[in-house]
């Protein structure tokens, strides 16, 4: 890997690498994604039918989504830099007979330097609020996806309210994430992630949040983006 692949906390992968092991266990610290991934999938699939489709998953874990994502017939690329949730990725893969998915070791800058505008989708979900340079990882999946393509994007959005309950609620109170895996500075405004893909050629086309009702435990995707949010990007064709 070259240079480029420093937009990285090694804090976050050892985070991450300590939990591998339990990806693909739906009762443990990742039951949320679990919870989220039918929603992430429905959403994806009614701006971007996936049959056919060459996605790209950046940052992809345990490879929930881009498990979901090959079901439905797309050819998925995951990639992250933490080595052991990539090999739980891959093996879950193998148990499952899961046809049409890869994985590889690799930052979206890297691979930005190998394989532009070779992806008709391009996923990133819950990662920009994890590495140091979100801006980075925006500009290398835009460079990643075909013109006219699609770049999906989901995150924390940055204000009290979120504090209170991304960080406070969700990790502090209700335990529904370990305690520190988010960190206030680092979550993103949607008008900051809005005006950074918009910098790369990517229009944003349609916005959606996720909240989580405690009483019924459930997810639903909504109008309210004050905590969690989903962004729809689309490249511009070439001229």
């Amino acid at each position: 890997m070259n240079t480029q692949s420093n937009n990285v906390d090694p804090a976050e992968l050892a985070k991450f690498s300590e939990l591998a092991h339990r990806w693909w266990d739906t009762e443990s610290e990742f039951r949320p994604l679990h919870q989220i991934n039918p929603l992430r999938l429905n959403w994806i699939e009614s701006l971007m039918p996936l049959a056919g489709q060459k996605m790209l998953d950046v940052g992809c874990g345990g490879g929930i989504l881009a498990d979901a994502m090959a079901r439905q017939g797309a050819q998925v690329l995951g990639i992250d830099l933490a080595s052991k949730s990539l090999k739980v990725a891959q093996l879950h893969a193998l148990e499952a007979g899961t046809q049409g998915v890869q994985y590889q070791q690799i930052s979206a800058e890297d691979l930005a330097q190998e394989q532009a505008g070779q992806f008709d989708g391009v996923t990133c979900m819950e990662m920009l609020e994890h590495v140091p340079d979100p801006a980075s990882v925006v500009a290398a999946c835009a460079k990643l996806v075909k013109p006219g393509g699609w770049v999906f994007f989901s995150t924390l959005n940055r204000n009290p309210k979120s504090f209170l309950m991304a960080i406070v609620g969700a990790e502090y109170v209700l335990n529904l994430l370990p305690r520190g895996t988010h960190e206030y500075a680092r979550l993103v405004k949607p008008s900051e992630l809005a005006n950074c893909s918009r910098v790369q050629g990517l229009n944003v086309m349609h916005m959606r949040g996720m909240s989580y009702n405690p009483f019924t435990r459930a997810y639903a995707m909504g109008q309210d983006t004050d905590v969690n949010y989903l962004m729809a990007t689309q490249k511009s064709m070439a001229t």
